[in-house]
């Protein structure tokens, strides 16, 4: 089994970069590669369930401010 690998380059501010040389220990490609493939993962679901839903687009603007208002006063409260 042949395993291609590819490297992407990813910047963070300053104040970031610092805290992490702070935590050294961590790999810290680790924790993004991690990261990157769990939101694959998280879309990836979504779009399916996206393409089973009957849901209109006016239906998920709705549904999406009615979730932010909730937020939002739980938040305030």
């Amino acid at each position: 089994m042949v395993l291609f690998v590819a490297n992407i380059t990813l910047s963070v501010p300053n104040e970031v970069r610092k805290k992490m040389k702070h935590f050294s220990e961590v790999k810290w490609s680790e924790v993004a590669r991690k990261a990157i493939i769990e939101k694959i993962e998280m879309m990836t679901l979504a779009e399916k369930l996206a393409e089973k839903s009957e849901l209109t687009e006016q239906d998920v603007k709705e549904f999406s401010k009615k979730i932010k208002s909730s937020a939002a006063k739980r938040f305030l409260e």
